[in-house]
């Protein structure tokens, strides 16, 4: 069988990427990543509840250098998660390379793991603007991992969900069976959603152009 390692956050773009993965028929290896963030006990959580559901391989490791190199307020609680509305630009919300960082560390686990895909839910259309989200920027670091692993090393870096919208995500996770209402997309608070943060106006509006119900919990 095929193996990937998965990227899943707890949120629902991961767990769909993942369940895409299971789809093609890959054995998981799911990859969580504790860096200090806000709502960092509620990811873990729903990740734990997430590979349950896939049946897969977990591991969990504690990246908090993150969090010590700060400059935004996901993890830096001095600053001020935004909930004004979607804006044009990076938001402060943005966490420094963040992607780049897990992506180098999850290629690590392949290479162990003699994976031959690493999937991620990163999505460029309908995101905050992240740089690190961005399709030109997986094909690059993409060649970058297969440049630095052994030479019999060879890792697909899979974005299914890069040019999906929220609503597409929200109608293919229902499709697929993503249990959604385990995933949170919250970045401020882990008992009640906030419901205005960046991250929450995306999925409202993916679930209202979805026609669908959120079984979350809001504010």
């Amino acid at each position: 069988m095929k193996k990937a390692v998965c990227i899943i956050s707890g949120g629902m773009d991961s767990a769909l990427a993942a369940f895409i993965a299971k789809k093609e028929g890959n054995e998981i290896v799911a990859l969580h990543f504790n860096y200090g963030q806000r709502t960092q006990k509620k990811e873990l959580e729903c990740f734990e509840k997430i590979a349950d559901a896939l049946g897969a391989k977990k591991v969990v490791l504690d990246t908090f250098f993150i969090k010590e190199i700060g400059a935004s307020s996901l993890v830096d609680t001095s600053l001020k998660v935004r909930t004004g509305g979607l804006e044009d630009g990076v938001p402060n919300t943005y966490v420094p390379y963040r992607n780049g960082i897990f992506i180098s560390i999850a290629a690590a686990l392949a290479e162990k793991e003699g994976a031959q895909s690493l999937y991620l839910g990163v999505m460029e259309e309908d995101s905050s603007g992240y740089p690190d989200c961005t399709e030109s920027f997986i094909k690059r670091i993409e060649n970058a991992v297969n440049e630095g692993t052994k030479k019999e090393t060879n890792i697909a870096i899979r974005t299914p969900l890069v040019h999906m919208t929220k609503g597409d995500i929200v109608k293919e996770a229902l499709l697929l069976g993503v249990p959604l209402e385990f995933t949170w997309s919250c970045y401020i608070n882990e008992d009640k959603a906030c419901g205005v943060c960046d991250s929450c106006r995306l999925r409202v509006r993916g679930f209202k152009n979805a026609g669908a119900e959120d079984m979350i919990p809001y504010a």
